[in-house]
């Protein structure tokens, strides 16, 4: 039997917040310990160099973005908090306002006037401030972020992402190591954005384009930095 809680879940939307901070750390590591690593090896003739910098960018960057991500949320989550206390007080300060900012959120979304009041109503003598947390500030359990959960989704998929380069640089010659890294992060970035359109329900053709094109961007930057500077350490 089909119920409501499983329909829903069936949804994308509900990947929404983890998925973000998943793709955004594993795409964040890809390329900018790629970069890095592309930038060194393009002014090195030697590998320790590439690898030390590989792994102080790996264990500095995973902890970066855990640390925002966990900093960002929690703001966010702060905030979100805040105005609904402050919902809490309009409704026990003025309740018949609220009533109609809520009659008036139903009628511009379609409702006859008569229709809205009665679900303003209803809804008010059923939850009051659910009914206002939900329509009137938009804040929902979809919207609603984990601080904890996004700081860890980021900072391992930034982990994972960042791993990837990393063996390329242990494994492949140190002559030419920067087309090493290009061609595999590449391809690591062609196999996260057929992962993450899967996983989201969105066109793999453009995820995929969008990843690869901004990678070759930050890629051909560092590149040209490490060319620049010619140093031979």
């Amino acid at each position: 039997m089909i119920t409501i809680d499983n329909y829903l879940d069936n949804h994308y939307i509900h990947k929404s917040n983890w998925l973000r901070a998943a793709v955004l750390g594993a795409n964040d590591g890809i390329i900018s310990i790629s970069s890095l690593a592309i930038g060194v090896a393009a002014a090195s003739s030697t590998r320790e160099p590439i690898i030390l910098a590989t792994v102080a960018g790996l264990v500095a960057g995973a902890l970066s973005m855990a640390a925002g991500e966990y900093v960002s949320v929690s703001s966010q989550t702060d905030i979100e908090k805040a105005d609904i206390r402050r919902e809490a007080q309009e409704l026990k300060e003025m309740p018949e306002i609220e009533l109609q900012i809520l009659a008036q959120i139903y009628e511009k979304r379609g409702l006859k006037k008569e229709t809205a009041w009665q679900v303003a109503k209803e809804l008010t003598d059923a939850d009051a401030l659910g009914a206002h947390i939900r329509d009137e500030l938009g804040i929902n359990e979809i919207s609603q972020a984990n601080p904890l959960q996004a700081a860890l989704a980021s900072g391992t998929s930034f982990t994972v992402g960042g791993i990837l380069p990393l063996l390329v640089t242990l494994l492949t010659p140190v002559t030419g190591m920067e087309y090493w890294l290009y061609g595999f992060t590449i391809l690591f970035l062609i196999i996260l954005g057929i992962i993450s359109a899967k996983t989201g329900g969105s066109s793999v053709r453009k995820a995929i384009m969008r990843i690869t094109i901004w990678g070759t961007v930050a890629m051909g930057l560092s590149a040209l930095v490490g060319y620049f500077f010619g140093v031979n350490v």
